[in-house]
Parts: structure tokens; C-alpha cells; sequence
């Protein structure tokens, strides 16, 4: 698997929390400013735009939907005893292992010996590592802080429909995402490779890192890099290192034209970056059952909006629209941190060595099936 430079700031619980300091509102950049006696003023490039360039991090232990029935915030009390949860989980993960101990039950239910509740995070861990485990937690970067605007804790990314959950599947997309299902199934038997996932294949990000709208994994390699031009934006995604080209001031290609992550044209709305993304690619809609993408059709369309709100700091926000999927647009919003490391490669391998070896049990697979008929 891949690894990065930002998953070794887990060696202090130090770093890490101060990396994360990222999520600083522009409230408080601005008072740490007044503080040092000047304001403080968005950077710029050569042509007078607003400089989005950097290394950035959208990690975080906001779930991306509302859970149960929160309210769109969360109280000082609530935030700090998730952030104190994940910490000691990390502490807990990193503890060295006795070689000595017997496992007691799945490897995968491991963060269940940490008292208290699980958290919307640790829960997808648990069910990532099934009854064979999930990765060390050495290789885990989820992030340690919540969500947080003008210094209020957020319960979630998506802030509209008020509910903060996505808004209900239309009759067809449902029948859409049956038939998905169903092809998805049947190219269970590995046939070949091109029944395999994107992700099995390592062509494309898994989740949604790279979107977009680009969303946190709640794994690891949650993090960006963005170059910028005077006429160019390029976005690069460590997870399986995808790019993301946006064109300014140009108009959409045709609609034939379906590249990986959609055909991506921008803007500046004043200070804020505005990116358009339509036309994405049909393997992506058809196989991805990520959030932002299920049950999608080729009318998706994905409003981006990126304001440099601090020093450390942007403000990203998004909305889906997909009249053929749901019957309202959705919108969401989070802060991208700015981190100081390098991104290393993500040295995707599941394609070139666990792909052969899924190719290879299936036709065995098939040949015991027929052993049996005669």
C-alpha cells in the first residue's frame, strides 16, 4: 500500500494536534493577526488571484451525513470529547503488541477494548477490517478534530437539506442503483480484469478523495496538492495520486467527452475559486458506491467553491445537483488544512499483485465447481 509523509506525525500526538490547527477559523487567524499588530491579507500570484498553492489536508472526524438526531452543531463539551475519543484511540493503536496475547475475536473489532462508545470513524475501521483485520494502525490518519466555522463545532459536511443527510432517491435511481448492484455482482466471478473495481485496479481514488467533491476517506492520505496558473488549476490527490485539471474562463467539451472525475471549468467570483465539473466518466458512475456518486446519472453536476479564508486555511464548500437521481441539490462544507510536509507517491499494488491473485482463485474456483458436475 501506499504511504505518505503525513501518516509519520502520528510518532507524536503533538505534531499531529498542531498540524491540525489548520482548521482555524478566518475568525481566529484574524485575532492572531490584530494580536502581532497587523491584519492579515489573502496572498496573491503574479496576476492578482488569490494563491490556493500548497499542500492541504481535509482530514477530519466530522462524518460526512448527520448522525442520528444531532443538531447541525455540536457544543464545546461534545467537540472536545470526540477530539479527546480519537486521541486515545490513536494512543491505543499504537501501543506495541504482545506477542504472547491470544486473539480474543475478530481482529477487525480491536478498537472495542478502548472504554466508551465508538465513533462514527472507529466504526468504519471495524467494519474495513471484517474477520480478518484491518490495516495496522501504524497506517491510519484519520485526523483528530472535528469541523469547526467561526469557532462552532459542525455534527456534519453536509449543511444542506437542513436535516443534514442527502436527500431521498428518485424511483429511477433506485431501479438505477438495483441494476448496479446486480451487475456488480455478477462480475463477481472475476471473468476478467475489467470486471474488477476502479479501486481493486487502482485506476481511481477510493472513496472520494479526489470527488469530486473531494471528501474525506476517514482512513488515510486525506490530503492535496494545488497548483495554479493564470489560466490553469491542477489538484492532485494523494490517494492513488489523481489529478484534476480545471480549465479557467473555458467552456465545458463536448458531452461525449467523459474523462476521469468530469470535464472541470473555472472561475473567480471575487476571491473565491468556482469550479463546474459535468461529463464524468460512466465507469465511475456506474461502479462507485460512494456517497456523492450513487446511483448517479450522466446529469450529474458538481459546483465547487475554494475562498482562502486564513493563513492555514480554505474554505471548501460544494453542491450536487442530479435531477435525474435526487429530487433537490445537496451542499455541504469543510475547511482544507494547510499542511508543511511533502506527498509522497501513492504506490498503488493492489493492481499488479492481488489482481492476478483474485484472477487465479476464481478460475480455480470455476474449475472445482466443475470438477463437481461430472
Amino acid at each position: 500500500m501506499g504511504t505518505s509523509d503525513s501518516q509519520h506525525r502520528r510518532l507524536t500526538l503533538a505534531i499531529a494536534m498542531a498540524l491540525s490547527l489548520g482548521f482555524s477559523t478566518y475568525a481566529s487567524a484574524q485575532a492572531t493577526a490584530k494580536a502581532q499588530g497587523k491584519a492579515w491579507t489573502v496572498p496573491r500570484t503574479a496576476d492578482g488571484k488569490p494563491d490556493l498553492q500548497g499542500n492541504w489536508t481535509n482530514e477530519t472526524q466530522t462524518p460526512f451525513e448527520r448522525m442520528g438526531n444531532q443538531g447541525p452543531t455540536l457544543t464545546d463539551a461534545q467537540a472536545a470529547a470526540l477530539e479527546k475519543r480519537a486521541a486515545d484511540v490513536e494512543e491505543f493503536r499504537d501501543r506495541p503488541t504482545d506477542p504472547n496475547e491470544k486473539a480474543t475475536g475478530p481482529v477487525g473489532n480491536e478498537l472495542a477494548s478502548v472504554p466508551g462508545e465508538p465513533t462514527f470513524v472507529e466504526r468504519i475501521a471495524q467494519a474495513a477490517g471484517g474477520n480478518v483485520g484491518g490495516y495496522n494502525g501504524f497506517w491510519l490518519d484519520p485526523g483528530h478534530r472535528v469541523i469547526r466555522f467561526d469557532g462552532v463545532a459542525r455534527s456534519s459536511i453536509v449543511i444542506d437539506p437542513p436535516n443534514g443527510r442527502l436527500p431521498p432517491l428518485t424511483d429511477a435511481a433506485r431501479q438505477r442503483m438495483t441494476e448496479r448492484g446486480a451487475q456488480s455482482r455478477r462480475g463477481a466471478a472475476l471473468d476478467g480484469p475489467e470486471a474488477a473495481t476502479l479501486s481493486d485496479r487502482c485506476l481511481s481514488s477510493f472513496g472520494s478523495n479526489a470527488g469530486p467533491p473531494m471528501l474525506p476517506n476517514y482512513f488515510y492520505n486525506n490530503n492535496y496538492t494545488i497548483v495554479q496558473s493564470k489560466d490553469h488549476i491542477m489538484i492532485m490527490t494523494e490517494m492513488v495520486h489523481d489529478a484534476r485539471i480545471v480549465r479557467l474562463g473555458a467552456k465545458h467539451a463536448p458531452s461525449q467527452v467523459r474523462p476521469w472525475y468530469g470535464d472541470s471549468i473555472g472561475h473567480w467570483e471575487g476571491d473565491t475559486l468556482v469550479v463546474e465539473t459535468m461529463y464524468i466518466n460512466p465507469r465511475q458512475l456506474a461502479s462507485s458506491s460512494m456517497s456523492p456518486f450513487r446511483a448517479s446519472s450522466e446529469q450529474l453536476k458538481v459546483t465547487e467553491r475554494f475562498t482562502r479564508i486564513g493563513p492555514d486555511v480554505l474554505r471548501y464548500k460544494f453542491t450536487v445537483e442530479d435531477p435525474a437521481t435526487i429530487a433537490v441539490s445537496y451542499s455541504g462544507e469543510l475547511p482544507f488544512s494547510r499542511i508543511n510536509e511533502n506527498i509522497y507517491e501513492y504506490a498503488c499494488h493492489e493492481g499488479n499483485y492481488a489482481l492476478p491473485a483474485m484472477l487465479a482463485g476464481a478460475r480455480e474456483e470455476e474449475r472445482v465447481k466443475a470438477q463437481q458436475k461430472k
